[in-house]
């Protein structure tokens, strides 16, 4: 399979020509002036809001003019993550992409499928004149990754279908109903630094090739999480002999589990060989603990120059909260239905080493509203115990199923029509945005959907091919017989 040979073309057609434009959160204003484009150019009603939402509105094609309004949303940004040595410039420089077998993967950089190909599809619609469709409204939210800043800012009104269907789901056949709340809560440690006593020894761990993925979807995958290894070997050492921080960066995005991280430190010459005997201990344990999930790690430990150290006391109490901080699955759900689906998680996402502060932030989900606030009070507390100023923000809520959901009972019928299987109707511990749009429209009734994805948040994010032609047909039916 080459690119040319892509289908359905006119949505791979439009995929290309967004990867063209830079996007990353909070940075959206070339794909918003691209969309306005557009819709301008099509001569639809094109609306871009005081947030930078985008909302194309198309007439019903004729004899369809009856049909409800259908509103398709997804968002416009993108996480921007490359591995070590790629050079890209996510605000300038497009995103390369091949065709690996039945999947379409990017130059060692995140892929942007997420949520691009939501995207191509309702671009792919508003320029289509031979599909059969009611009155379409077409909702391109920004900021969807790093604080939901789109769906937050939007006003009552500004969408005014009966239906929507947000296209920001990651597996083809699985209809999501309800997802997860989150916050983030952000821990500051200040400091002063200084010189390393004398006779001390400055050494570099780092951490490469973890799978890292998305904390929402992936968080109960058993995938090593690079912070927490970090500060595991870190407090082990600091507990048997001196040890001055220097440095521990890792992690970029607060709804991803990171990847890879750098710490430096160091220790009395004297104690130098028994850290790195340790280190070999250490490495020997994390493979065994993840020798499933982890094939590529890479644990690298090695001699540095001597920088100044962070204050000794808040150096302690940054690894103390660390390795003492919550992460990973903390409840499943109780029903038996939803047995095998996380209900309430914590992601130690990322920290950052400045020359007087260190940055700590960490996301917190659960479907069940008061679990998550339990969650995030446990993790400020930990944070409050270490000395930090923490932060968190008034979050997202959870989105609840909506009985007797006349979309949702379209969405499998047409599914079942076309394909003659039965798909799955499921909630996600992801954040959707569709929460949001609960709150601000009550009476909106929502699905989502979308092609398979997998590495989503990661360098290693691909598209399956075959699934868009899927998530396309069925769309277009749903579109017909809602």
């Amino acid at each position: 399979m080459t690119k040319k040979e892509l289908k359905p073309a006119i949505v791979f057609e439009e995929f290309a020509k967004i990867n063209q434009i830079p996007r990353p959160s909070k940075h959206e204003e070339k794909i918003i002036e691209y969309l306005k484009s557009v819709g301008e150019e099509l001569g639809l009603p094109t609306t871009v809001d005081e947030t930078g939402n985008v909302i194309i509105r198309k007439p019903a094609t004729p004899g369809m003019e009856n049909k409800p309004c259908v509103i398709l949303q997804s968002h416009s940004d993108m996480v921007c993550e490359s591995l070590a040595g790629k050079e890209i410039d996510f605000h300038n420089d497009p995103i390369e992409t091949y065709v690996d077998g039945e999947w379409l993967c990017a130059d060692r950089t995140t892929l942007g499928a997420d949520d691009g190909i939501g995207c191509a599809m309702e671009l792919a619609l508003l320029r289509s004149n031979d599909i059969e469709h009611g009155p379409i409204e077409c909702v391109f939210t920004r900021d969807e990754e790093t604080g939901l800043t789109g769906a937050m800012g939007m006003k009552a009104g500004f969408m005014t279908g009966e239906y929507l269907i947000n296209l920001d789901s990651e597996d083809e056949g699985q209809f999501f109903i309800s997802c997860a709340g989150g916050v983030n809560t952000t821990a500051t440690f200040r400091y002063e630094r200084e010189e390393a006593p004398q006779g001390f020894f400055f050494m570099k761990a780092e951490v490469k090739g973890l799978k890292g993925g998305h904390s929402g979807d992936d968080i109960n995958k058993k995938r090593a999480n690079a912070l927490k290894l970090l500060a595991r070997f870190l407090y082990q050492e600091s507990q048997k002999m001196p040890l001055r921080l220097a440095v521990i960066d890792c992690g970029k995005a607060h709804n991803a589990i990171p990847r890879e991280g750098v710490a430096v430190f160091a220790v009395p010459v004297s104690e130098k060989e028994q850290v790195r005997i340790d280190w070999n201990v250490f490495l020997s344990d994390v493979q065994e603990e993840y020798h499933v999930t982890e094939g590529q790690q890479e644990l690298l430990l090695g001699s540095t120059e001597a920088q100044k150290v962070i204050e000794n006391a808040v150096a302690q109490r940054i690894i103390m909260a660390l390795q003492a901080i919550d992460n990973g699955v903390f409840n499943m759900c109780q029903s038996e239905e939803l047995a095998w689906l996380v209900e309430t998680s914590s992601n130690l996402a990322s920290i950052h080493t400045h020359d007087t502060e260190a940055v700590v932030v960490t996301s917190q989900r659960s479907c069940v509203m008061s679990q998550r606030a339990n969650m995030a009070a446990t993790v400020k507390a930990c944070f409050q115990l270490a000395g930090a100023e923490v932060e968190q923000g008034d979050g997202y809520p959870a989105w609840q199923p909506r009985a007797n959901s006349h979309l949702v009972d379209v969405t499998v019928q047409t599914y079942r029509k076309l394909f003659n299987k039965e798909p799955k109707v499921i909630g996600i511990h992801a954040g959707l945005e569709c929460g949001l749009f609960a709150e601000r429209y009550p009476n909106l009734d929502m699905v989502s959907m979308g092609p398979t994805l997998r590495g989503v948040h990661t360098p290693e994010e691909r598209l399956h091919i075959p699934s868009v032609q899927l998530v396309w047909d069925h769309l277009l039916a749903i579109l017909k017989n809602i």
